[in-house]
This record gives structure tokens, C-alpha cells and sequence, in this order.
């Protein structure tokens, strides 16, 4: 079984920001190094890109919750996945008065070579909602989403006679 967990709990927000733990003043920039008239460039850390999972996750609870229009996914979706998502965004499921959405935790299964099947737990307020969605690697390399669910609420069957 390939079923991963990829995200953890999110740190709960304190009473206050946190404070200030370097001395520098806040309007300062960092000393330079000059090399021949140029400043010196140290090499940094990698870039971590955040996971296609993540990244649909968001963009999917964005678009249900409201906060985006359906049609900002229109070059993210495959297939029947668009319908699906105008109905599930038309109905407002994750629609909150108050606190705004977020995904609490993400879990993928490898269906196969360029196929994800993602499941999201999302929690607003203290409720927790499920979403589930499928995330298929085209030729061109770009991940689309191919199907999105909520917590039970399932397309209309169409059968063809």
C-alpha cells in the first residue's frame, strides 16, 4: 500500500504574535561583503516547492469556500472534474460564517505512475469536513485534476441506456 500522510498539525495560533528574537533593528540589511565591487552571494538553502497535493488541496478549498471563482480552475481540470467542482462550489459546502477554512491535514495514495488520489481533512471553526480529489500528470507534465468529492456528496449518476 502506497498511502502517505504528507502534511502535519498546524501550530495553533497564540494569544500574540511572537516576539522579536535578533537583536538587529527592524529597518537594517544584512552586512556585505564586497568581492571585487560586487556583493557576495553565499549559497542558500534549496528551495523546498510545495507539493502538487498541497497546492490542489488549497486551490480546491479556496474555489468551495468561496473565496475564489470556479472558473479560476478551469486550466487545472480534466474531464468531468470542472462540473463537479461548479456543483460542489454552487451548493457552498465549505462556506463558513467566521472562521475561514483551512486543510488541517493531506494524505495521498499512488494509484499509479502520474496518478494521485488525494484526501484532505478540512477544518473551520471546530468542525472537520472530508474532500477527496484525483490529480493526474499529463504529457506536459502538469498535474490537473481529473475528479473532486465531499465528504459524501457524490455527482448525479448518468446512465446511458
Amino acid at each position: 500500500m502506497n498511502k502517505v500522510m504528507s502534511r502535519t498539525a498546524q501550530p495553533r495560533p497564540h494569544h500574540r504574535p511572537p516576539t522579536r528574537r535578533d537583536s538587529r533593528r527592524p529597518g537594517s540589511t544584512p552586512p556585505r561583503n564586497p568581492v571585487h565591487g560586487r556583493a557576495a552571494t553565499t549559497p542558500t538553502a534549496a528551495v523546498r516547492q510545495p507539493r502538487p497535493t498541497d497546492v490542489f488541496a488549497d486551490r480546491l478549498l479556496a474555489v468551495l469556500s468561496g473565496q475564489r471563482p470556479v472558473h479560476w480552475m478551469l486550466r487545472h481540470t480534466a474531464g468531468p472534474a470542472y462540473d463537479n467542482l461548479a456543483r460542489l462550489a454552487e451548493r457552498g459546502l465549505l462556506r463558513t460564517r467566521g472562521t475561514r477554512p483551512v486543510v488541517h491535514d493531506i494524505g495521498y495514495y499512488v494509484a499509479r505512475a502520474g496518478a494521485l488520489e488525494v484526501f484532505a481533512r478540512i477544518a473551520a471553526g471546530n468542525q472537520l469536513r472530508a474532500m477527496a480529489f484525483r490529480l493526474e500528470q499529463g504529457p506536459d507534465h502538469r498535474w490537473r485534476c481529473t475528479a473532486v468529492e465531499l465528504e459524501g456528496a457524490r455527482p448525479p449518476h448518468t446512465s446511458e441506456d
